[in-house]
């Protein structure tokens, strides 16, 4: 396939992806405001903190995979390998997944 061709694939998938954002944000917006109007002082505190710590909780996730991944990364380098090989990709999947498992044991003992 000629790399013209694959131009408007990938326009037509980065406008779905942003399109299906764009509702996801409205709708989200929209419920917001519906519990706004209708609810307790409390259990807006309680929702406002629960997506605090939701998000605090992705950025240590993120952080931690990264983390593995530039490790992995390293030790390519280290190792002097120049092409991609099934090793490196197992070495990249597998620091990717050690860091999640990482991850899930911090986020268990952080309750």
């Amino acid at each position: 396939m000629d790399d013209l061709h694959l131009v408007p694939i990938v326009l037509f998938v980065c406008v779905t992806f942003c399109i299906t954002y764009v509702i996801r944000l409205l709708v989200d917006a929209r419920i917001r405001l519906k519990m706004l109007e209708s609810s307790s002082k409390e259990l807006i505190e309680s929702i406002v903190q629960r997506e605090q710590h939701l998000r605090r909780m992705a950025s240590l996730r993120w952080g931690i995979v990264l983390a593995a991944e530039a490790l992995a990364f390293g030790a390519i380098q280290y190792a002097g390998w120049t092409t991609v090989t099934p090793g490196v990709v197992a070495l990249l999947i597998g620091a990717f997944g050690f860091g999640s498992l990482i991850f899930f044991a911090v986020s268990r003992r952080l309750g």
